[in-house]
């Protein structure tokens, strides 16, 4: 059985899971708003890797008898001075959601509740690849910022991102 201090932890980052696949679901309304179609799938893509990081939660505290409370989810963020604050503000965002396992984590190891240790060390992992994907695309907009043609062609490598069990 999971202990009600794990349990209410992780219905907490079951809302910021669900809170983020809004922010990157907002962000690529604003891509499309702007033309760039490359972006707005790869935040398309990554908007539903959220959604599926809220399930994996969710599935862990029904299938160890807990119980999922969900919450409303803040309205996120709609205006972005320029794609490459975009890609910051999604950075920034990766990097508050990695501190947000690492405290989950933390409650765990006190509660002692080793099946959740288990499963967010999946988390930990994904953090990395998550910040490391987005810092990435930011050095890319910084050393093209306001060189259109140049957007543009970072634009169609952004439209080849797949959903990983589309690249298998």
């Amino acid at each position: 059985m999971i202990s009600q201090t794990v349990q209410n932890a992780i219905n907490e980052q079951i809302n910021k899971e669900l809170y983020s696949s809004y922010v990157y679901l907002s962000m690529a309304a604003y891509f499309e708003e702007i033309n760039l179609p490359g972006a707005a799938n790869w935040m398309y893509i990554q908007a539903e890797e959220e959604r599926e990081h809220a399930m994996k939660l969710f599935q862990h505290l029904v299938d160890r008898g807990g119980r999922v409370h969900l919450k409303a989810i803040a309205a996120p963020e709609t205006e972005w001075a320029s794609p490459l604050a975009a890609f910051k503000a999604a950075y920034e965002h990766e990097q508050k959601v990695t501190k947000s396992i690492h405290d989950l984590y933390e409650v765990a190891v006190a509660e002692k509740d080793y099946p959740a240790q288990v499963m967010l060390q999946w988390f930990i992992e994904e953090q990395v690849e998550e910040e490391k994907n987005a810092s990435e695309i930011v050095a890319n907009l910084e050393r093209v910022e306001a060189h259109e043609s140049a957007i543009l062609m970072l634009d169609h490598r952004l439209a080849k991102r797949k959903k990983e069990e589309d690249e298998e």
